[in-house]
Parts: C-alpha cells; sequence; structure tokens
C-alpha cells in the first residue's frame, strides 16, 4: 500500500509540473514608464533636483514611504566598534527620502550619483517591484554598494514608488 501511495505521489508531482506556469503580462510601456522612474531617480540625485526626485514617490509625508537599510555583518562589525548597540535592520524614522535628498541639496553639498546595474523590473501594470545592483558615490567615491529593491503602484497620476529597501555594504578594499 505504501508502494502505490508512492506512486501516486509521484504522479502527482510530475501532472502538477505539467501544468503551465502562470506567466506575468510584459508590456514595453509599463516596462518603459517604470524605466523612466528609475532614470529619473537616479539623474535628480546628480543634478540636485528635489523636486524631480520626489516626484515618483507615492507621498511626501516620510510616514506613507517605506525607506529601510540593512548592514551586511562586516559592515556592522565595523560600526559596532564606534557604537556597540548598531543592528543589522533598525527602523530609523529619520532616514527617509526626503532627509536622503536634502542631505543632498544642503549648500556645499559634496557631488552625489548613485549607479545601477543588472536593472530586473517585474510589473503586472498595476503593481510592480525594481531590483538592482546599486554603487552609491558621494565626492567621487564609492562609500557603499550592495542591492537596492522598490515596489511600486500604478496611480492615476502614474507610477509611485511605496517602498524602498536596501542592503549596504562597504566598498570593495583595493
Amino acid at each position: 500500500m505504501s508502494l502505490l501511495k508512492g506512486i501516486a505521489f509521484v504522479a502527482l508531482v510530475v501532472l502538477a509540473d505539467a501544468q503551465p506556469a502562470m506567466a506575468a503580462s510584459f508590456d514595453p510601456g509599463v516596462d518603459a514608464e517604470i524605466q523612466e522612474v528609475v532614470e529619473k531617480f537616479h539623474t535628480s540625485i546628480i543634478n540636485k533636483d528635489k523636486a524631480t526626485f520626489l516626484s515618483p514617490f507615492y507621498s511626501d509625508n516620510p510616514g506613507h514611504v517605506i525607506w529601510q537599510s540593512v548592514v551586511d555583518d562586516s559592515r556592522l562589525a565595523r560600526l559596532r566598534k564606534m557604537n556597540p548597540e548598531e543592528r543589522k535592520a533598525r527602523r530609523m524614522p529619520e532616514s527617509n527620502h526626503l532627509t536622503f535628498m536634502d542631505a543632498i541639496t544642503k549648500p556645499g553639498a559634496k557631488p552625489r550619483e548613485e549607479v545601477f546595474r543588472n536593472i530586473v523590473v517585474d510589473a503586472d501594470g498595476e503593481i510592480a517591484s525594481v531590483n538592482f545592483d546599486y554603487s552609491y558615490v558621494a565626492d567621487f567615491k564609492e562609500t557603499n554598494r550592495r542591492r537596492e529593491m522598490w515596489h511600486l503602484v500604478r496611480t492615476e497620476a502614474g507610477w509611485r514608488i511605496i517602498s524602498v529597501i536596501f542592503s549596504v555594504r562597504d566598498p570593495a578594499s583595493k
């Protein structure tokens, strides 16, 4: 009897694998619209253009947009030498998309850029995720790098970012 149950289980697994997968709809127009949001984010940092930077965010209220980092283990160890209470990920309401751009646009701020590589967009026409490798450059020096992910919703006004999460690693040692 257990042999029959085993055969039946294998048959179910084989049949389940034979079913066509649900494919996300691909719309080149949607992809282009989201790529435009990514480019707007990128160029507004370089140009220190706060209005353009904030335009693709769901809200100018920091409480309505998630902005969360997590540091890798080696960076955490380095940070804990300065502050033993440091944690990998902690909610810091004072760190958000508004304060990020305020630091970039303050008088005397050094040039900054966020470089994106390996951009992947997954969208169904109403919601989307964008993820990519990034390098953050301040005063022409890489300060950190790793991976960043955004969630977006399509509103009457177009695509809007509702969350930004990113991992942080110190620049590669040379």
